[in-house]
């Protein structure tokens, strides 16, 4: 079978990404855009498309007679149209499972980070306002601890459940959110409105439903009691950016750190720009997930099931 990989770019060049075994013919981009025909002309005589978050559409489904399996190297997928993949009879695979280390502490990567001011105290370790300052430290923004602190996570699959392990060994008390306006299923779950009323810091770690679309608003936030710093590594769809933005400038939560965003990479008018310098605010490159063993680990699992998919065909 021919498989063509439209984005090996999102990977790293350290990684080393062979063809699946049964794939006889390999044809692999660095980057495709979402234009119909250049995807259509990349993929005509495929039976097999590789990709990460090129949008593939009812329109391009439709015109590719051969295409018999969309293979994404991601756990989300947003990016393809299911009803269509079932009507012209295209197997759709995703990759889960790979990122249960990766994510978690690259949550609290951003979680101490913005606590502890760290990217505002490099920059004034740097700038020349040490010097200028003539002190031995500085403690110009408070630093605070995890320990001791509630720690609100929406979202209770495998990474929200390792953020949640990780949280208690620092000391924090750690509440799982029922989903909103939902009784809480058991003993494990809070109340949603009591998680947002009771924690320090909220991390996101849920999928962008029409149910958790701008999960995170005007709305939620005045219900926040305790202005927490919110993370969020879900989607960048869970969050209203301009509600963040609202809240960031008036106080109303401490701050917020996220990997994940509605535009990738930023639009020119992204509203959580306005606030990229503010001591408590944080941004990655939607990369929380990259570690070098998560992705090897990634491509480990999508080339099995790439191999058994041929395989049973």
């Amino acid at each position: 079978m021919k498989a063509v990989f439209l984005d090996a770019g999102t990977f790293s060049k350290e990684l080393s990404l062979p063809a699946p075994d049964g794939i006889t013919d390999y044809v692999v981009y660095d980057a495709t855009n979402n234009d119909t025909d250049q995807i259509i002309e990349r993929c005509q005589d495929a039976q097999i498309i590789i990709t990460n978050k090129v949008l593939l559409t009812r329109d391009v489904i439709s015109k590719l007679p051969d295409l018999r399996l969309i293979q994404l190297t991601a756990t989300g997928m947003n990016n393809v149209d299911q009803a269509a993949c079932e009507e012209y009879g295209v197997a759709l695979y995703n990759v889960a499972g790979y990122s249960v280390a990766s994510v978690p502490e690259h949550t609290f990567m951003l979680m101490l980070a913005v606590m502890r001011a760290g990217s505002y105290y490099h920059r004034v370790a740097t700038d020349g306002t040490w010097q200028a300052d003539g002190r031995f430290c500085l403690l110009n923004e408070p630093i605070f601890d995890l320990n001791g602190r509630t720690l609100g996570i929406i979202g209770a699959g495998n990474i929200g459940r390792r953020v949640g392990e990780i949280a208690k060994v620092f000391g924090m008390t750690v509440l799982y959110a029922e989903h909103q306006d939902k009784a809480p299923r058991n003993a494990d779950y809070t109340a949603f409105d009591e998680v947002l009323a009771n924690s320090d810091i909220i991390s996101l770690h849920c999928p962008l439903t029409d149910a958790t679309a701008h999960l995170i608003n005007g709305q939620t936030i005045a219900k926040m009691i305790k202005k927490p710093l919110i993370i969020n590594v879900a989607r960048g769809g869970v969050v209203d950016g301009a509600s963040i933005v609202t809240a960031v400038q008036n106080g109303r939560i401490l701050g917020y750190a996220s990997d994940v965003f509605e535009n990738e990479p930023f639009a020119d008018d992204e509203p959580l720009l306005s606030i990229k310098d503010h001591p408590r605010v944080l941004f990655t490159p939607h990369n929380a997930w990259g570690s070098l063993a998560a992705q090897s680990r990634l491509w480990g699992i999508l080339c099995e099931q790439v191999s058994h998919f041929i395989q049973s065909h």
